[in-house]
C-alpha cells in the first residue's frame, strides 16, 4: 500500500472546476526499487512535480480562452498538467509529457476525476533524440528553467517538436535563466515578447514572473 498522502482539490475556471489529486504536500516521498532515482531524480525534487505552482495556474487560466482550434498542442514538464487538464476539457488535441515516472498515474487519475478522454501522455527528457511525439502548433510550459543547463536542453527539445509555423507559451516565475533563454530562442528563429498575467491577486506571494511568448 502506498504510503503517499494526497490532497483532492477543485480550482474553478469561471463557470467550470477542475479536479485534482495531487500530494499533499513537498513533504511526500516514495520511490520504489529507485526508479526516480535511476532517472536521475533526487528524494528533494521527486515531490516537485505534485504541487500546483502559482506557474502552473498562471499558464492554466491562460490555456481556458486561448484560440485552439486546428492546433495540436504540447504541454512540456506538466508536472500535475492543470494547463493540460483545462485544454483536455475543452476538447483541444492536447498531448502533456514529463520526465518523473509518477506523472503519468497521477495524469489519468485526474482524466478521470473530470469525467474526461485520457491525454496522450509521453515521459521523454529534453536530450533524448527522438521521443516520438512528432511536430506541434503551440507548445507550453511553466516554471521549466531551474538551471543554466537547461537553456539548451529546453530550447533544442522545443525547437525538434515545432511546426514551421509556431507559437511557444513559457510561463516564468522570474528565475534567472529566462533572458538567456529568450536570446537563445531568438537565434533559432523565434520572435519573443513577454508580458506580466493578470489577475494573480489571489496569489499568497506576489507573482514576480513573466509570460514568455515565441513564434515563428
Amino acid at each position: 500500500m502506498s504510503s503517499l498522502r494526497v490532497r483532492y482539490q477543485t480550482i474553478e475556471f469561471d463557470d467550470v472546476d477542475i479536479h485534482i489529486r495531487t500530494l499533499r504536500d513537498k513533504q511526500q516521498f516514495e520511490d520504489v526499487d529507485d526508479v526516480a532515482l535511476k532517472l536521475g531524480i533526487s528524494s528533494a525534487t521527486w515531490p516537485l512535480f505534485g504541487i500546483i505552482w502559482d506557474s502552473s495556474q498562471v499558464l492554466a487560466h491562460l490555456m481556458f480562452d486561448y484560440e485552439i482550434a486546428g492546433k495540436r498542442i504540447l504541454e512540456v514538464g506538466c508536472g500535475i498538467a492543470l494547463a493540460s487538464l483545462v485544454l483536455n476539457h475543452r476538447l483541444a488535441d492536447i498531448t502533456a509529457t514529463d520526465y518523473h515516472p509518477e506523472v503519468e498515474g497521477f495524469l489519468l487519475e485526474n482524466t478521470q476525476l473530470n469525467k474526461d478522454k485520457v491525454i496522450p501522455f509521453v515521459r521523454t527528457g529534453w536530450a533524448d533524440e527522438d521521443s516520438g511525439l512528432g511536430k506541434f502548433d503551440l507548445i507550453i510550459g511553466s516554471d521549466l528553467l531551474y538551471e543554466q543547463e537547461h537553456i539548451e536542453l529546453l530550447s533544442g527539445f522545443i525547437n525538434q517538436h515545432a511546426n514551421p509555423h509556431c507559437e511557444v507559451i513559457i510561463i516564468d516565475p522570474g528565475r534567472r535563466q529566462h533572458a538567456r533563454f529568450s536570446k537563445k530562442m531568438v537565434s533559432l528563429g523565434y520572435s519573443h515578447q513577454q508580458s506580466k498575467p493578470k489577475n494573480t491577486e489571489h496569489f499568497k506571494q506576489p507573482f514576480k514572473g513573466y509570460i514568455l511568448r515565441y513564434s515563428r
